[in-house]
């Protein structure tokens, strides 16, 4: 009998991590938690170090990792604790791990998804920024490597599920017409765009569908979510701006489509549970059992498209811009937003202002090639840096 794969879970406390480790603990015989880590929420990191028993742990600081060290020898644990970037970045490319879950959200998931990569594991991509500001390194970086990658965001896992193998061919060489990107609308899809202004950050994150972290809810109400995810299908892709279109679908049973030039569209459909993904990620190419329970097209009843409103949405119309841009402009598009949607969950700014910072940045701050990883953290610093100026100029 062979040993259980050995999994590294980068972001384990969010709720991708968790739904990891649900499915995990489901296939005890298949797969093993190595390391588990967690920016700041070191009481839910305790529980789970106690409940999987990891080799690892990794938190934010030196102060933080001393705490749950001690915690855990206390609980008779022998889970070492690390901290930092440097700590992350060894756990996602330590020579016992077979696979990575990167889960951690925002620009602090680029670097140790990187190490897994170059470490040759098979990754699994929750990061979308990892992809979004550094497309052309990161893949140049899977390429030079024996890694694998597979797509875990829901909308990308469906388009993987339904492109022939030879995609990277490019889209064209496979017959596929266009890729269709399905979006929620988030709990702002039927509102008066005039109402948006005085939206509540609570009620941002009130998602109808899914149960996401707050930076994601907020990116999903402003759909900068489905322009961060157009990206990124571009890159794991290989598909032009063009050829991704992004069709609203309240239900979020339809999670992506793939138009052939044939006439045909293959859809994959589901309960909205990201176990599905990431147990087709874990078990690729074969299937296993995820927790989720059986879709019943009846009770669903009906599926409905609409076409996103760019007067509701800017930021859809911003990341495509950008994507259409290249070079570091996604990145800085990343950077801005991360600033902008923290003003807003800190109740700095008006919803609506989010897509006006990320505007401004964008209209500041020129675009150059991505030469290497430098120039890539270079403008996603200085992007930054201009956001937090608009911020500053609007206290005044």
């Amino acid at each position: 009998m062979t040993r259980p794969l050995q999994i590294t879970v980068l972001g384990a406390t969010g709720s991708i991590g968790l739904s990891t480790l649900d499915v995990i603990a489901r296939h005890p015989d298949r797969y093993s938690v190595f390391a588990l880590t967690g920016f700041s929420r070191l009481a839910d990191l305790r529980s789970l170090c106690l409940k999987h028993r990891p080799s690892y742990a990794v938190v934010g600081d030196e102060a933080q990792a001393g705490v749950l060290q001690g915690q855990l020898q206390s609980d008779g644990v022998a889970t070492r604790v690390l901290s930092g970037e440097g700590g992350l970045s060894e756990v996602a490319g330590h020579p016992e791990v077979d696979v990575v879950m990167a889960a951690i959200v925002g620009a602090a998931g680029l670097k140790p998804t990187l190490a897994a990569v170059q470490a040759g594991k098979r990754v699994l991509l929750a990061n979308k920024e990892a992809l979004v500001m550094s497309g052309a390194l990161f893949m140049q970086a899977l390429h030079d490597s024996d890694a694998v990658l597979l797509p875990i965001d829901s909308e990308h896992n469906a388009i993987f599920q339904c492109l022939p193998s030879d995609y990277a061919r490019g889209l064209g060489a496979v017959g596929v017409r266009r890729i269709l990107l399905t979006a929620s609308g988030g709990p702002f899809r039927d509102i008066a765009p005039q109402l948006l202004a005085d939206v509540s950050p609570e009620q941002a994150c009130a998602h109808p569908n899914w149960s996401m972290g707050r930076k994601i809810s907020v990116d999903s109400a402003s759909m900068m979510n489905k322009g961060l995810e157009l990206i990124e299908a571009c890159w794991l892709f290989n598909a032009r701006p063009d050829q991704v279109e992004v069709v609203i679908h309240p239900q979020s049973v339809i999670h992506s489509m793939v138009d052939y030039v044939d006439g045909s569209v293959l859809a994959q459909l589901g309960n909205p549970d990201m176990r599905t993904p990431i147990a087709h990620a874990l078990a690729w190419p074969e299937r296993i059992d995820s927790g989720v329970s059986a879709l019943d097209l009846l009770q669903v009843g009906r599926l409905d498209f609409q076409a996103p409103d760019n007067l509701r949405f800017p930021c859809l119309r911003l990341a495509r811009l950008a994507a259409e841009t290249g070079g570091t402009a996604p990145a800085m598009l990343n950077a801005a937003n991360e600033v902008a949607v923290d003003a807003f969950l800190n109740r700095r700014i008006r919803f609506t202002e989010i897509a006006s910072i990320i505007d401004d940045v964008l209209n500041r701050e020129a675009s150059v090639p991505t030469v290497c990883l430098e120039d890539v953290l270079a403008a996603d610093n200085q992007a930054r840096e201009t956001a937090d100026h608009w911020l500053s100029c609007r206290g005044r």
